[in-house]
């Protein structure tokens, strides 16, 4: 029997619209519109779509979005210089920095992304950011993937309480990050990495599957366990025009219960939950 596809296009439409309704209260209760800027350094042209993607979003929800582009060769002074001045500014709520960064300046990413005020780190990766999701404070910035896939799994009603959550990745914007929001909702938390012995076992026994490593079709049917959820949050481009994930989606649609497919799944959540950290920041800065 063939899994539930959750369909990102839906939960993110779904998400959008919850957005709008936030926007418009904002401006009818404070007379204030969110606002969002996303500095882009150089040409790259996944960037440049990712980039239009998030101003376009912005406009359909009712965000104000302004968009930076600085040359190749900006310096990290000047970079955060600009920050700077985006952090001052009051009519701007969050800062972004699409990644990644050109290669003279990526060295220096660390301290670039920190010098964004935490209040308006929408991508939820300042240090202080980390702590507060680490020790259970609800006033701080989640980032925007797992963050979707909680909403997700909240949504869809998959029960997490109690559940063993399995994440296959330890990345600072996915893997920890989702194994902290699952922890927070009481599941039972395993995070795995590429040092991991008995991965297949570990992964079997999980009623929630996070992948989240990278590698196209890492995650086979034969690690799945029947019935569990799959969450699959790789996107890999393995020909021109073909994106594939973590997971053998053809084999593990026929034993898993729920799972996400890739296009259209949880690269969608993704862009709905920076709108929605970017009123959360409004709301955040409205109240200092």
């Amino acid at each position: 029997m063939s899994a539930q596809i959750l369909s990102g296009k839906i939960f993110a439409s779904e998400f959008k619209e919850e957005a709008k309704k936030q926007v418009l209260a904002l401006k009818e209760q404070y007379n204030i519109t969110p606002g969002l800027a996303v500095i882009i350094v150089g040409e790259n042209p996944a960037s440049k779509v990712y980039v239009n993607n998030k101003h376009r979003t912005c406009e359909e929800v009712g965000i104000y979005s302004e968009v930076i582009s600085m040359p190749a060769d900006t310096t990290k002074e000047q970079l955060i210089a600009k920050i700077d001045e985006l952090n001052y500014r009051q009519e701007i709520h969050g800062i972004l920095v699409q990644l990644p960064l050109p290669e003279a300046i990526a060295k220096e990413e660390a301290d670039i992304l920190n010098a964004i005020c935490p209040l308006k780190d929408v991508d939820g990766f300042h240090p202080v950011n980390v702590g507060k999701l680490m020790i259970g404070q609800n006033d701080g910035m989640i980032p925007c993937t797992p963050y979707g896939c909680l909403k997700m799994l909240q949504s869809a009603k998959i029960n997490i309480d109690g559940a063993h959550a399995v994440i296959v990745g330890r990345s600072n914007i996915v893997g920890k990050p989702m194994g902290q929001l699952l922890l927070a909702q009481n599941a039972t938390v395993t995070i795995c990495h590429s040092h991991t012995h008995n991965l297949k076992e570990i992964c079997r026994s999980a009623d929630i599957l996070v992948a989240a490593v990278g590698r196209p079709h890492f995650i086979t049917a034969d690690m799945i366990k029947p019935g569990a959820t799959v969450i699959d949050v790789g996107i890999n481009r393995i020909a021109p025009k073909k994106l594939v994930g973590d997971v053998d989606f053809d084999n593990a649609v026929e034993v898993a219960g729920a799972i996400t497919p890739v296009p259209g799944g949880v690269g969608l959540l993704t862009i709905a939950m920076l709108m929605q950290n970017t009123i959360n920041a409004a709301k955040l800065q409205l109240a200092k």
